[in-house]
């Protein structure tokens, strides 16, 4: 593991990113509902924080979406970032309601005039903005040129945008360079880190469903936070949103960059077990999915590796035949009939972290 890439520091919402001591990675989420509807939207975002959401993006399409912002800014425990696209008034509109940060890209957004307005709604306010580019929306001439996305047409686009605000003397920037495949997600973001010290927000865009995805963003993210890249991420899913967050923090989790909730370690299963390992195992993680202190706990399935896991563990099993041994902070503490096993795990992991 490379150190944390050395960054400008900037606040979303009281939320610290990059810095030269850097802040923790934060994960975001981005809502699936219309902004419009600003109780689902609500809803919604009630769900990401309370599955460790730290800041939460929500699309800004039209008039409607932008004046819901101030009902869901006034609700919402997390910071919220207004994703606009072309129309600088949805900007100007989301400062107004209360927004932690503008995602935008300048050039996109019309005339040097409104982007100025907008940039100065931005300082006066003191919110930042991120930038963000996609291998699928590159501008016309820098695709010509290229002839299809590349990490250099992407790092071009980048510092495009990021001129554009620093000429206006706004250097209160984040930037995500996203691809929906692997490789030219981390050579874009190994390029640009190259050329400037804004903190990334680092993912990989339309990754696909639940499995292909979770898999996609996994490999993106660790070779990205391996070198030392990335402030805050979002894995993308094709899924509840609720789920990028899960993963995002298991990402982070087995990096050690991170630690939140319980770490099941449970065993890949073979002709040696005797008992439903995988069904406890399952069953047992998601009925510890409301805690969020760290804690590990390992159901594995014989005396192969199970004792060894299960002694380094905070709570854990070692499966035998329609049994298994209960380990409390490596100790043995007693045989449990295979009825009672997720029950006991489940308590002995509630009093583990004190509720």
């Amino acid at each position: 593991m490379k150190a944390r890439r050395k960054t400008r520091e900037l606040s979303v919402g009281g939320v610290l990113i990059g810095g030269g001591e850097p802040a923790p990675i934060t994960v975001q989420s981005m809502t699936n509902t219309d902004t419009s509807d600003a109780q689902a939207t609500i809803g919604q975002i009630e769900r990401l924080t309370a599955a460790g959401c730290e800041i939460v993006r929500v699309a800004v399409s039209d008039t409607a979406a932008a004046a819901a912002l101030g009902e869901i800014k006034k609700a919402s425990t997390v910071p919220v970032i207004a994703d606009i696209h072309f129309d600088y008034r949805l900007a100007l509109k989301a400062v107004d309601m209360g927004v932690d940060a503008l995602r935008l890209n300048p050039g996109n957004i019309g005339s040097k005039e409104r982007i100025a307005s907008v940039v100065d709604a931005a300082r006066g306010a003191g919110i930042p903005i991120r930038i963000g580019v996609n291998a699928g929306s590159l501008e016309k001439d820098i695709l010509e040129r290229y002839t299809h996305p590349t990490a250099e047409a992407m790092v071009e686009s980048a510092m495009r945008h990021i001129r554009i605000l620093e000429e206006m003397d706004f250097h209160d920037i984040k930037v995500s360079m996203k691809a929906s495949t692997v490789l030219l997600t981390v050579d874009a973001y190994r390029l640009l880190a190259e050329k400037v010290d804004y903190p990334f927000h680092i993912g990989i865009t339309e990754a696909g469903t639940m499995m292909a995805g979770t898999v996609k963003s996994s490999v993106g993210l660790g070779i990205l936070l391996s070198e030392g890249l990335g402030d805050t991420l979002r894995v993308s899913l094709t899924a509840d949103p609720v789920e990028e967050v899960k993963v995002g923090f298991e990402v982070l989790k087995a990096l050690k960059l991170r630690e939140r909730g319980v770490n099941v370690v449970s065993c890949p299963t073979c002709g040696r077990i005797k008992y439903d390992a995988e069904k406890i195992a399952v069953e047992v993680e998601k009925r510890l999915a409301h805690i969020t202190k760290p804690l590990t706990v390992a159901v594995m399935g014989c005396v192969v590796n199970g004792p060894g896991e299960a002694i380094e563990s905070d709570v854990g099993i070692a499966g035998g035949d329609g049994c298994a041994m209960l380990y409390i902070k490596g100790v043995a503490v007693r045989k449990l009939d295979e009825a009672d096993i997720i029950d006991t795990v489940v308590r002995e992991v509630e009093k583990a972290a004190k509720l």
